[in-house]
């Protein structure tokens, strides 16, 4: 079988495993898809964080875990466009295998260093009594505000300069390019840096509906790879940004309802 062949079922396989390990986490915490918990569920929610037993969602080292696998199911399905990009390069500009590998592992460097960054925010959060022991937010006001926090950054500068990057990888590579190993690693850290401030908002919505809800994290991940397609990637961004608002908008009032 050709190295191409085995890299890219190698690379759909660690997507397929992440997801995997994602679903039996989620079910081993009785939570259905949407992130709804059932009777064992709901009693870890309650629990206190300052217990005197072993919770291993109120420890760093399992929090970390999670959103480091949570960050390769999400976020590598989102690479396939700039790994596509990376190949055309391969021929045409003394590309490698290696330094497509080095891409990936760059890329996801980036990733697992915010997955260490969110996990200390959601401990915090916790601890503070702000978010409960599922990663859902204890006050309706607090997901409003992330709705529409998130939703407004759609519309920044920021948000448009790295979304730029992340839409149009080939000009980045262009603009950056070093070969072999180290030089995908180099220009997949930096990709992977700009896709972090691009997407980050997206992740921090889970604590909206609970950080285990499957369902968001598969809209989210559906709509960051929508983001990142050549043909309609700018054309999504601000219109889910008006809609993140709007949500943010009526929940409270929903919820009086």
């Amino acid at each position: 079988m050709p190295i191409r062949s085995i890299l890219w079922l190698a690379f759909f396989a660690a997507i397929l495993g992440s997801w995997w390990m994602m679903f039996m986490m989620s079910m081993s915490m009785d939570l259905d898809i949407l992130g709804r918990p059932g009777a064992m569920g709901q009693a870890m929610r309650a629990m206190d964080p300052r217990m005197p037993m072993d919770m291993p969602m109120a420890r760093f080292g399992p929090v970390f875990a999670m959103w480091a696998i949570m960050m390769a199911a999400m976020m590598l399905p989102t690479m396939v466009p700039t790994l596509r990009s990376y190949e055309d390069l391969i021929n045409n500009a003394n590309g490698s295998r290696a330094g497509w590998i080095g891409v990936i592992l760059g890329y996801s460097i980036a990733w697992v260093g915010f997955a260490a960054l969110i996990a200390a925010v959601q401990i915090t959060l916790l601890f503070a009594g702000i978010i409960d022991m599922l990663g859902i937010a204890t006050s309706i006001w607090l997901s409003a505000a992330l709705l529409i926090v998130v939703g407004a950054f759609q519309f920044t500068r920021i948000k448009e300069v790295c979304h730029g990057v992340c839409h149009s990888p080939m000009m980045y590579f262009v603009g950056h390019w070093k070969t072999g190993f180290s030089g995908g690693l180099r220009m997949g850290l930096g990709l992977g840096v700009f896709c972090v401030g691009c997407c980050w908002g997206f992740m921090a919505l889970g604590f909206v509906g609970g950080v285990m809800s499957l369902a968001w994290m598969g809209l989210a991940t559906l709509f960051m790879v929508l983001e990142k397609l050549p043909s309609i990637g700018h054309y999504v961004t601000r219109p889910m940004g008006g809609l993140l608002i709007a949500a943010g908008v009526l929940l409270p009032l929903w919820s009086l309802v």
